[in-house]
């Protein structure tokens, strides 16, 4: 049974993630019509919405705070008020606030959902010429607690893997990297996506850590072979 749209009180909402042009019609449309816009960054959301003449009410949602103001959220979605929850850039939930507001909604029977929308993940996948059938998603590598074994389990997984790092990180990551994977192995790391620098660097990792030794802007996306792949 299709559920009827006027019940949703709660709308994911997914912004661009570098070129404000993609945003689709019906994002746009639900910001405008909800109550209120909850935001990873408020700044940063208001220059979305200034672009598109949008005066929803806004009000700060993120990590540092939503463990505390989700429930609360979620009462007022019982009474009737509508939300759409924004991060800075992508889908919410996805290495962004979202997925605890959309959880504790789920048990209190609040009918949530999500726009198809801009994400890095898939760009980054289909651009680096890598297999895309099958792929496992990380977010972004530990700092510290936990690095080396995640850079291990990474080197052994038989599918395309997908991560974030940091473009401070990047170079040492991969070089990391190295020392869990065989020489030949693929990568591409994809920065900048969807504006105008737009880059995808791809090679053995042995040849991107030697193009990435001067360092790199913008936020990446890399995407590393599994360990059964061939490019031959």
């Amino acid at each position: 049974m299709d559920q009827d749209r006027s019940l949703t009180r709660l709308f994911l909402v997914p912004t661009p993630i570098g070129n404000l042009k993609d945003i689709t019609l019906r994002a746009l449309e639900v910001l405008k019509e909800v109550d209120v816009i909850l935001a990873e960054d408020t700044r940063v959301t208001k220059k979305l919405l200034h672009h598109y003449e949008i005066s929803t009410p806004i009000r700060s949602l993120h990590m540092h705070n939503e463990h505390k103001i989700v429930e609360g959220l979620v009462q007022e979605m019982r009474a009737g008020k509508t939300f759409a929850q924004v991060s800075d850039a992508g889908t919410p939930g996805i290495s962004d606030p979202g997925f605890l507001l959309a959880r504790e909604a789920i048990k209190e029977n609040v009918q949530i959902e999500c726009l198809p929308g801009a994400s890095a993940i898939i760009p980054a996948l289909v651009i680096s010429g890598l297999p895309s059938d099958r792929f496992v998603f990380e977010g972004f590598v530990p700092q510290k607690k936990g690095r080396q074994t995640k850079l291990k389990l990474f080197a052994a997984e038989e599918r395309t893997v997908v991560f974030y790092e940091s473009p401070h990180r990047i170079h040492k990551c991969l070089v990391q990297l190295r020392e869990f994977c065989e020489p030949e192995r693929q990568v591409a790391v994809c920065r900048e996506l969807t504006k105008l620098h737009e880059e995808a660097i791809r090679g053995t990792l042995d040849e991107v850590i030697a193009q990435l030794e001067n360092g790199v802007k913008g936020e990446c996306v890399v995407v590393l072979s599994g360990s059964s792949y061939s490019s031959k």
